[in-house]
């Protein structure tokens, strides 16, 4: 050792003995004690739900507090505390979720003033989910942080963690010491655009849907990018920034942005319930489950695909299989599940009291007011609908002695569309899907004096069986019995399977799924956590990034089970992207889109402003109810930080979201000139409360019902593989032969009609960590005392309607409440105070959020 470094090694050591006598002579004298720069204690508890199989932090996770009333002149930042270990956790269950409260302690200086935010630093080699933080001032102020997101290791991540505390601010009235934090929050969430994301990245940016087709797989895995042309405009969805090529195995760990992922209890509920679903599309070995004819020989075939028997089998099978596709982490969660025997198919609703319901007249036209999908029917206010073969006498005969003038004058006669929109399709999916006959079919009904609806003509055009350019038409009339009432079922089954198709694909995907994402992006991006509008969205956009992740993954990809199940097959998407082009935004407000389809009178004298055609429309009344609901509660809400026109178009905030909602969320409709400018209070209102309407309620009644009715094949079968035959033809004498045979053989493959099925319960399931409109996570989800009060008020006018809703379904006047299946109208039953969990299949509740 030379003698430099002896001399510096004896020169610490010496410096380390004085500063031992030190502090030996100060502990005996306190007098002479130093002061200590932190003199104050802020106490809090960190709850944290743990993944199955995973450790908490405990010490390794560390915070810091930042003042949110004194700034540090360096920093320009709010004061920070010394950093505080998480110690003396205490684990609870609930519900089968582990839960640890971790106990800290942070020494701040005098004057600190009231924490605003807090960093977290995660030293451990596990991710975990904090749920939320908690803590209590020297003056026993107590400060609440909503905070449910994971925290990945810093070795990952390479930076802590901040979270806001549930005070929210517009921009312009942000204190001081939190402005800076405010902007490098947002910054850091924008990113740059470039990189494949890591799973711990924090980044929302925008990509088109560049990944449905799977071109290593062959020519007939290619699909049309969606998103970002004239020809196929589409929403954006979230940037991963992975390569479009694809592997064999399901990708269930897409990058999602982890705010947005599913809890570790949703994950493993959501694969327990997925199980049947993903495996039927992926494995062969599911083909011996079932016999060797592709088709169903009888009805009595069909009921033992819900035997229980078949279930355990079936469930035994495909878990091993799942285990050897999944990603290890997945895998684990597969174990974790697969103990709990609660998978099989339940009886669907349509068929427990009468297995033939389904199959009257009464109950078809009902099922378009208060069935799955009942946005899509309207009253017809010019005859006959262009293009159409359908003649004045051919119906006038049937209108329950009134003259066809008189029905169309009193608004009595209805439209079930599913024609123009599709015929462009139809050569190209009759020429490239095997065994599928695809149809383009228009409806016509009239609304009987007791509100029921009474089917009058179905018009069908198909492809001519011998030359694919020509298009054919038949027009088919209800009968009562014999050859022509088999006739008309067959033609029912065909408008089944477009409405199955329409509402799969717009009414339920393309309407919810996908427009409200670049929402949410926009939001993550644009407002701050602590904007009055991002507290009052959050809720809204719980898990729908998540979901919509793992459907490109599984449903709406190339080969996925929306092109194995619907008529459309590989051109699903494509046809999605067509019928965008007839989206906009402002018609998605109820009451707007009840006007649109002349299921309602204009009322500008009511607060709606739309008066429903006639009482008996289930969702058109329940939802107008809901509607007003959530379009108070966001007037009430915006009122308190919004004072007039003026605080909407100085919020920089605002207009920033705005803004790239329209220009880059849904770009391909930014030159539309019916989006709002957003400088009136009013439009705020309209445009928060329509987005929170699309989330909640349109989602739940498109989604929640789907078991019910599309769980039993025969009644809405989600493809045709047989015509209907025509006089003359081979296939007319197969026809007459044996009818029932006939409309089974063209009723999906079993394959098929099994995926089908599988799909409807996982879609039609809620999870138990379902959060209701009406609910939030937790009673401090903000720090408004004003707000608590109109969110309370909201519940309660919640409330009022669920007593509604039980009234009218009490009503027999009312027939298509209840309709011949027995069935009450309560997918928008909101479920606003029950705070028990509830998964399955229950047909009622409204999330507040597109979640499954």
């Amino acid at each position: 050792m030379d003698h430099h470094h002896q001399h510096h090694l004896c020169y610490s050591l010496q410096e380390c003995f004085s500063a031992v006598e030190s502090k030996i002579s100060h502990s005996n004298h306190p007098q002479g004690r130093p002061a200590n720069r932190y003199k104050y204690i802020i106490n809090g508890n960190v709850v944290i739900e743990h993944s199955p199989g995973l450790s908490g932090p405990g010490k390794s996770a560390s915070v810091q507090i930042y003042s949110s009333t004194e700034i540090d002149p360096n920093t320009r930042k709010g004061k920070l505390s010394g950093k505080a270990c998480l110690k003396h956790g205490k684990s609870s269950k609930n519900d089968g979720t582990k839960i640890t409260t971790y106990k800290i302690k942070l020494h701040v200086e005098p004057g600190f003033g009231n924490p605003g935010a807090f960093v977290i630093e995660n030293n451990h080699k596990h991710r975990f989910f904090l749920q939320s933080a908690t803590l209590v001032t020297p003056e026993n102020k107590v400060i609440h942080f909503d905070c449910r997101s994971w925290v990945y290791p810093i070795k990952n991540t390479k930076t802590s963690r901040v979270f806001f505390s549930n005070t929210c601010y517009l921009p312009s009235q942000t204190p001081a010491s939190l402005v800076e934090l405010r902007k490098e929050e947002l910054h850091t969430l924008r990113g740059d655009g470039t990189e494949e994301r890591n799973e711990w990245d924090r980044i929302y940016d925008y990509d088109v849907y560049d990944d449905l087709g799977n071109p290593d797989k062959g020519p007939d895995h290619v699909r049309p990018v969606l998103g970002g042309s004239h020809l196929h405009p589409y929403p954006r969805r979230g940037r991963t920034g992975r390569p479009a090529s694809k592997t064999e195995t399901i990708n269930l760990d897409t990058y999602v942005p982890p705010d947005e992922r599913f809890s570790p209890k949703k994950l493993s509920e959501f694969i327990a319930n997925a199980i049947q679903a993903t495996a039927h599309s992926l494995l062969h070995e599911a083909k011996s489950l079932f016999h060797d004819s592709s088709t169903f020989d009888s009805f009595d075939e069909i009921q033992d695909l819900y035997a229980d028997n078949r279930s355990k089998v079936m469930k035994g099978m495909v878990t091993m299989s799942m285990k050897k596709l999944l990603p290890a982490e997945l895998a684990k969660e597969i174990n974790h599940v697969s103990k709990q025997d609660h998978i099989k198919f339940p009886l669907p609703q349509i068929i427990r009291g009468d297995e033939l319901v389904w199959s009257l007249d009464e109950e078809f036209g009902r099922q378009m007011l208060a069935g799955t999908n009942p946005t899509r029917i309207r009253c017809l206010r010019k005859f006959p609908p262009q293009g159409s073969f359908i003649t004045q006498s051919a119906i006038e005969h049937n209108l329950d002695d009134l003259s066809f003038e008189q029905a169309m004058k009193q608004w009595r006669i209805f439209d079930l569309d599913h024609h123009d929109y599709l015929l462009p399709f139809l050569r190209r999916i009759n020429s490239e899907s095997k065994g599928v006959c695809p149809c383009a079919s228009r409806t016509l009904l009239f609304l009987r004096n007791d509100a029921t609806l009474k089917p009058l003509v179905i018009e069908l055009s198909f492809p001519d069986p011998n030359d694919n350019d020509e298009i054919r038409t038949q027009v088919i009339f209800p009968a009562e019995e014999g050859t022509d009432r088999a006739l008309w079922q067959l033609a029912r089954a065909h408008v089944a399977a477009n409405d199955s198709a329409y509402h799969q694909l717009i009414s339920h995907w393309l309407h919810t799924h996908a427009v409200v994402e670049p929402f949410i992006i926009a939001t993550r991006r644009q407002l701050s956590v602590m904007h009055p509008v991002h507290q009052l969205l959050d809720p809204h956009f719980k898990d729908t990034m998540h979901i919509n992740a793992l459907a490109q993954s599984i449903l709406i990809n190339s080969g996925g089970i929306l092109e194995m199940t619907l008529f459309t097959g590989k051109f699903s998407m494509e046809l999605s992207s067509e019928l965008y082009k007839e989206w906009r935004f402002d018609e998605q407000a109820l009451p707007t889109d009840l006007l649109k389809r002349y299921m309602a009178l204009e009322n500008p004298g009511i607060p709606t402003g739309a008066h429903i055609l006639f009482q008996d429309y289930p969702y058109g009344l329940d939802g107008l109810d809901v509607w007003l609901a959530i379009k108070t509660w966001v007037e009430d809400f915006c009122d308190l930080f919004y004072e007039d026109d003026e605080s909407v178009k100085s919020d920089t905030e605002i207009q920033a979201w705005w803004s790239e909602i329209r220009n880059v969320g849904h770009g391909d409709k930014r030159n539309e000139t019916w989006w709002c400018q957003m400088t009136t209070r009013r439009e705020l209102t309209q445009t928060l409360s329509t987005l929170i309407w699309i989330a909640s309620a349109l989602h739940a009644s498109v989604n929640f019902g789907q078991y019910a009715y599309a769980g039993y094949p025969p009644n809405r079968p989600t493809l045709c593989r047989k015509f209907v035959p025509e006089e003359g033809t081979m296939e007319f004498a197969e026809f007459l032969k044996d009818p029932d045979k006939y409309f089974l053989k063209m009723l999906p493959e079993r394959l098929q009609a099994t995926l089908g099925i599988a799909l409807m319960e996982v879609l039609s399931r809620h999870t138990s960590d379902e959060v209701y409109l009406g609910q939030r996570p937790t009673s401090e989800w903000i720090d408004n005392d004003e707000v608590k009060q109109k969110f309370e008020k909201f519940t309660n006018s919640l409330q009022q309607i669920e007593k509604k809703i039980s009234e009218r379904n009490r009503d027999p006047k009312l027939k298509n409440r209840w309709g011949p299946a027995k069935m009450p109208y309560r997918l928008l039953h909101p479920d606003a105070k029950k705070v028990e969990n509830r998964a399955g299949i229950t047909g009622k509740g409204v999330p507040n959020s597109v979640s499954i």
